[in-house]
Order: C-alpha cells, then sequence, then structure tokens
C-alpha cells in the first residue's frame, strides 16, 4: 500500500507530527524522581565545596601543580569555574547518560512503549521527542551547577575578576561571557556520552544497562587517553579534548582546542544518533 493509501486509511484528523507533544514528554520526566535527585545534587555540590574549602582552607595544589583550585576562593567566577573543573569530568556525565539511557528503555521496562507506538506514535517521531527532551535536560543540569555556583561564590567570596592561577586576571563581565562559551563546550563534548546513551536505550529494555553501558564506555575512553604510548591516535578520542576548555579561560584565549574537540565530539555522536534510529526503525518491539 502506498503513503498516500495509508495517510487515505487514517482516522480523521490523525497528524503524526502532533503526537508525543514535547509539552507532554517534558512534564512525564520532569516529575520523575531521578530528576529531581539529579537537580538537588547539582544545587547542593556548590555549598559542599565551600563548606569544604571553609574547613580544609586553601589548596596548596597537588605535587607542586598548579590549578583552578589555587584560586578558588578568590571570587565568585573562579569559584565557578573551578565547580565546573571538578564536576566536567564525572559528575556532569552521569545526568547525560542517566536522562539520555533511560529515556526509551524505561518504556520497555515498564512494558508502555508497544501502546505508545499503538497510539499511535511514529516510531521517529517518539525518538524525536524523547531524544529533544533529554538532551534539554543535559542542557539544565549542566547550566545549574554553574548557575548555582556562581551566586553562592559571589556571596561567599565576593563578585570580582577572574584570577588566573598561572597569573592575570580576566573582568568579571568577560569571565562570565568565557564560562558560558565554557559550559556550551561541556554539552558539546558530552553528545557523545548522549548519543552512546541514547543508543543503548534503543537496544536493550534495561535502562540500567544504557547507562551504565555509557558511562562505562566513557570512563574507558578516560582511561585510554591516559595511556600516552598512543600518541597522536589519542586526539580521536573524545575524552583527550574534556579539558581543552581551560585554555579559554586565559587573558588571550585560545580556542582551537575547543573547535577540534567538538568536531570530535560532534561526528561520534552523528554516527551513534543514526545507529540509534536505525535500529529502532527496524525494531521488533514486545514489551
Amino acid at each position: 500500500m502506498s503513503t498516500a493509501s495509508l495517510d487515505d486509511a487514517a482516522a480523521p484528523g490523525y497528524r503524526p507530527g502532533r503526537t508525543l507533544p514535547l509539552r507532554v514528554e517534558a512534564a512525564r520526566q520532569l516529575r520523575r524522581r531521578r530528576t529531581l535527585v539529579v537537580a538537588g545534587v547539582l544545587a547542593v555540590l556548590p555549598f559542599v565545596l565551600i563548606a569544604a574549602f571553609a574547613i580544609g582552607g586553601r589548596s596548596g595544589g597537588r605535587d607542586g601543580r598548579i590549578s583552578l583550585m589555587d584560586t578558588a576562593t578568590a571570587s565568585g567566577v573562579n569559584f565557578a569555574a573551578t565547580a565546573l573543573f571538578v564536576s566536567a569530568g564525572f559528575l556532569l556525565v552521569v545526568p547525560v547518560a542517566l536522562f539520555c539511557g533511560d529515556t526509551v528503555a524505561s518504556e520497555a521496562s515498564w512494558s508502555s512503549l508497544r501502546y505508545l507506538l499503538a497510539a499511535p506514535v511514529p516510531r521517529v517521531r517518539l525518538l524525536m521527542s524523547k531524544l529533544a527532551v533529554a538532551l534539554g535536560f543535559s542542557a539544565a543540569a549542566m547550566l545549574l551547577l554553574p548557575l548555582v555556583a556562581l551566586a553562592a561564590g559571589s556571596a561567599a567570596y565576593g563578585w570580582g575578576p577572574l584570577r588566573i592561577p598561572t597569573g592575570g586576571t580576566l573582568p568579571a563581565d568577560v569571565a562570565v561571557a568565557r564560562l558560558a562559551a565554557v559550559v556550551a563546550y561541556v554539552f558539546i563534548s558530552q553528545l557523545v556520552t548522549a548519543a552512546l546513551a541514547f543508543w543503548l536505550s534503543t537496544v536493550t529494555d534495561a535502562p540500567l544497562g544504557a547507562v551504565g553501558g555509557a558511562m562505562g564506555l566513557t570512563i574507558l575512553g578516560n582511561v585510554l587517553d591516559a595511556v600516552t604510548a598512543l600518541g597522536h591516535w589519542r586526539d580521536l578520542l573524545p575524552a583527550h579534548w574534556q579539558y581543552a576548555w581551560v585554555d579559554v579561560l586565559q587573558p588571550h584565549a585560545e580556542w582551537s582546542g575547543l573547535v577540534k574537540g567538538s568536531a570530535v565530539s560532534v561526528a561520534y555522536a552523528l554516527v551513534l544518533f543514526a545507529l540509534a534510529f536505525r535500529h529502532f526503525r527496524a525494531k521488533d518491539v514486545v514489551s
């Protein structure tokens, strides 16, 4: 039967593009306990760091190396940059893997996926809606942490310029604009984890399998990046570029690392997203 015939046979008023609206999916995900837990953890972390600095005093660096930790209490902007530095490698990976890996697999585990498709929601439409909401929640998680850190840090340490550990300062307004670019880059760099978790979510009916698999492979990438014997092959690993944003927080910003890291992450993500859509369109949904 042709597409036109199928459209003619559809119920009057049925429009595939209006099924599973984004606001409905977003409301469903927002009410889930794991969303509230993630938001709570990210909102509390800056206050935990402030308490740690108050108890332990200023850091003297590790093994004589200079890092953002050494100037964390210089200003609210410094504190926000430090919060990103300590969380970008692992903590911010968790909400991305959770939101993107749990989205389709959870429906299968609840035996509600087949009912959504029978509603009928077209498969591509279902994936697009769930992916858009998952990425939106991931972006919100990455914004929440630095915003709370900036507000809490400014209240605790005052509003002032960004003091660079290696010397020099950046005006507060310039530093905040640079931090906004950093947050955008961190989100782009996590697209690989998002795409991997989303693909696994279409492959398995176990949400923990999709989330854990994405986090495990992300950690594996970090381990491989630490193997210096790989040489230039490490440039092909997204993990190799995860801290390239530190070069932006300099008097003369260096953007080449961000461009290369973004290109690597987007390339991997596009392939993995394509695999997810390809697999799900042919998948035999029985749950």
